[in-house]
């Protein structure tokens, strides 16, 4: 049974929708313990409305919480009884296969790091989520842990990202491209321009040159491979562009009679569409090259992706991705 703690403190929706999300978990998978850590009261209460197999939920008490706007570095010092800091040394310490929470990236970001601790040999663990494309889906590697990364690490990236989109969401010689301003190799900045023919290189990836940007929601790579503050504002803006074509379209539909006739029409089809690019399905982002699992969901995150969050542990454990990164970053260990 793989063990998950759950940051149940972490996020907007706190703890309501995690511990829903949780009960969503371990009533659909019966392989699957969550430790719910957080406030006793609050936490217990949220429960108290749910039916689930009481032995595949425990909650583990933290009575304190690490807010947004603190400085990571220092809350995860002085806060040692947070819901965060708990929950990493469950991971730290084998009671735990996998943390996952929506609160402070930050805190997350540093925690993982000094709690949980990078593989050997790792410079710098990435965030990693799945994005919708038009053909399924692509790892966004990385969108927030490393604004200020060098070659080095965006090749790691590359290598990490293509054995997690292989093993995990089992792509066959995954497509790795690095974001550029052009799909010439003489294009881009100093950094993309030094990473090229290092990914180039690269005999263990599948590498595919440069992708620029409007590509990516087409599918054309598998890993979209960039440093943290171009990956962030290539998520924050897919996502934004998304909701707010939704809400166009939804608007569209409904400014006349003849619309609303239209959209009772299209509605079946639209549905299953707009399902089809809706991220939280694929639950949170991997924080990839750690001792143990770590996983970031959004702030605002809702029971559904905090559901998909939790199951994704299990495949992420069961193909034992920690593993075969280390040895394909360093197999001569």
């Amino acid at each position: 049974m793989i063990q998950v703690a759950v940051d149940a403190m972490g996020g907007d929706h706190a703890p309501g929708e995690i511990v829903a999300g949780a009960v969503m978990a371990v009533n659909a998978r019966q392989d699957i313990r969550v430790m719910l850590v957080g406030k006793q009261d609050a936490v217990s209460a949220a429960l108290s409305g749910h039916t689930y197999n009481r032995e595949q939920i425990e909650v583990v008490h933290a009575s304190e919480v690490i807010e947004t706007e603190e400085p990571p570095v220092n809350a995860i010092r002085k806060k040692k009884d947070s819901s965060i800091v708990v929950g990493m040394n469950l991971v730290k310490k084998g009671g735990a296969d996998a943390f996952v929470s929506a609160g402070s990236s930050g805190a997350i970001l540093v925690g993982g790091q000094v709690l949980v601790g990078r593989l050997k040999g790792v410079e710098r663990p990435p965030l990693a989520p799945l994005i919708p494309t038009e053909t399924g889906v692509s790892l966004l590697i990385d969108c927030g842990a490393n604004v200020d990364a060098r070659p080095s690490h965006l090749v790691q990236f590359a290598r990490m990202g293509s054995i997690y989109m292989e093993h995990v969401m089992g792509v066959k010689r995954p497509r790795v491209a690095i974001v550029n301003i052009g799909a010439e190799e003489e294009k881009g900045n100093a950094l993309v321009k030094e990473t090229f023919p290092l990914l180039k290189a690269c005999e263990d990836i599948n590498f595919t040159g440069s992708i620029e940007a409007r590509e990516i929601p087409h599918g054309g790579a598998d890993v979209v491979v960039s440093e943290a503050f171009v990956g962030n504002v290539i998520l924050k803006l897919y996502e934004g562009v998304g909701a707010t074509l939704i809400s166009k379209v939804k608007q569209g539909m409904m400014t006349d009679l003849r619309s609303k006739l239209g959209a009772l029409l299209v509605k079946p089809a639209l549905k299953e569409t707009l399902k089809s690019f809706d991220a939280s399905r694929y639950g949170g982002a991997p924080l990839l090259g750690l001792n143990g699992l770590v996983v970031k969901t959004h702030g605002n995150s809702k029971r559904a992706e905090v559901c998909n969050s939790i199951i994704q542990c299990v495949t992420f454990k069961e193909q034992e991705i920690n593993e075969k990164i280390k040895k394909s970053l360093f197999p001569q260990e």
